[in-house]
């Protein structure tokens, strides 16, 4: 404090037209300063013990760290069996908890910014909130059904007006909210709106875009959905149990329970679970087909014919390997290559978007995003590792997967005009027919 006395003894007196200027921004809102100490001294209720009354009766006699030991391990198995009850129930009970999951991430964010920057009295705010949210979860969903669904866009008449049109209506909705918030705002409210404007379209792109790119990820087949976040999961429990018992050296100065034990011991036993749960699955074709869209039935199908990459093919081990474990090939699965990948980047990378949330209640003062799940916080709490998984599997499905799509290629070419149709099938059967792929005489016919 004396530090600071004698700075400002020293500073000279700012002239009129900047105090004039500063008794504006005064009357507008709060300063920076202002703002930065209100949300350094802001903190939200602590959170009050939910743990089931059962559990606290059963573990009153263990200590607190083995008593949170036992309610996390409880809950953890009971949200396991809940996962393998929704992926038993089919891809489309998938994408509607995908869709509660999102919708639930984006209260709890929301709701932090509302409590930590006191703004429970903004005008309009949290209609306007929810409103981008359905905004943006209408457009990205729109595109998602065009892609998809196309034969069922086609043969309705609303739903295909709605389609050709669906990137104005989206701009029109959002500009209509743009607007709308525009003309909710006060004078003593300036700053504190624009806060929160940010912070609303922060966590869209956050919690929506991600879910997106999960069911994008499902679409591909569930296996792209389930190892991803299955990996995700081994390595968070695993990380927690090699750190629980043998922990000793602090990782991350943003998560000081976390321990560089349970960093390592998690990523070696990630890989081993990534590669056994992918040599189970790429043996079903439930799993490892694209789901589909069935017109006839007006259902969801899993069945195809697999990939190369869901077949078992032989690899050569490596000399140094072959004297070690006695064998010189290995019959696996491609994808098991793959799911490699996969469970390096949940074990190395995915950590953290673990850390980035810890930062993040770190400079608000909170311990969890919520009190959802006893034990272990809020959903955001345990999906704040699976949005950063879910771009990668995405980023790697584009950049090592997937090719061109036909049928999309094919809906594009019924949207062009005949005498585009007719362009298009003259120059492709004439570059079929250099190749020697279509011959004269199937051509005469």
């Amino acid at each position: 404090m004396t530090e600071l006395r004698q700075r400002v003894a020293r500073e000279p007196e700012a002239p009129p037209e900047d105090k004039e200027s500063e008794s504006e921004a005064k009357a507008d809102g709060e300063t920076a300063s202002d703002s930065e100490s209100r949300v350094e001294a802001a903190t939200l209720p602590p959170s009050a013990d939910d743990t089931p009354e059962v559990l606290n009766r059963a573990l009153s006699n263990l200590s607190s760290r083995w008593k949170n030991w036992w309610v996390r391990g409880i809950l953890t198995l009971a949200m396991i069996a809940f996962f393998f009850i929704i992926i038993y129930l089919g891809p489309m009970v998938l994408m509607m908890i995908v869709m509660c999951v999102q919708i639930k991430c984006f209260h709890e964010i929301i709701t932090i910014g509302y409590n930590v920057y006191h703004s429970y009295d903004l005008p309009w705010f949290r209609t306007l909130s929810w409103y981008f949210l359905l905004c943006v979860n209408y457009f990205f969903y729109g595109e998602t059904v065009t892609d998809y669904f196309f034969t069922l866009v086609q043969r309705e008449e609303p739903l295909r007006i709605l389609s050709k049109y669906h990137r104005f209506i989206s701009f029109t909705l959002y500009l209509t909210g743009f607007c709308m918030f525009v003309l909710s705002l006060v004078k003593k409210h300036y700053r504190l709106q624009f806060y929160m404007f940010g912070w609303t379209h922060v966590t869209l792109l956050i919690v929506v875009t991600q879910s997106h790119l999960v069911i994008h990820n499902l679409f591909e087949g569930m296996i792209w959905f389930i190892v991803p976040i299955s990996c995700v999961i081994c390595n968070d429990i695993m990380a927690y149990m090699f750190g629980f018992f043998f922990g000793r050296t602090p990782l991350i100065k943003l998560s000081p329970k976390k321990t560089w034990e349970g960093f390592i011991g998690g990523f070696f036993a990630t890989v081993v679970f990534g590669l056994l749960l992918s040599y189970v699955m790429s043996g079903y074709r439930c799993f490892v087909c694209p789901v589909e869209y069935n017109n006839d039935t007006n259902s969801f199908t899993v069945d195809c014919e697999p990939s190369g990459l869901f077949r078992l093919q032989e690899y050569n081990i490596p000399g140094m390997i072959q004297s070690i474990i006695g064998w010189k090939t290995v019959r696996m699965y491609p994808f098991q290559i793959h799911s490699i990948a996969l469970s390096t980047f949940a074990s190395l990378i995915g950590p953290f978007g673990g850390f980035f949330a810890s930062g993040f209640k770190r400079a608000f003062k909170i311990k969890d995003f919520a009190n959802t799940i006893p034990g272990h916080g809020g959903i955001m709490d345990r999906f704040d590792c699976q949005y950063l998984m879910a771009t990668f599997v995405n980023v790697y499905i584009a950049s090592f997967i997937r090719g061109p799509n036909p049928s999309k290629l094919v809906q594009q070419f019924l949207t062009l005009r005949p005498d585009q149709q007719l362009h298009i099938f003259n120059t492709l059967k004439s570059h079929l027919t250099d190749k020697g792929m279509l011959t004269a005489a199937t051509e005469d016919k």
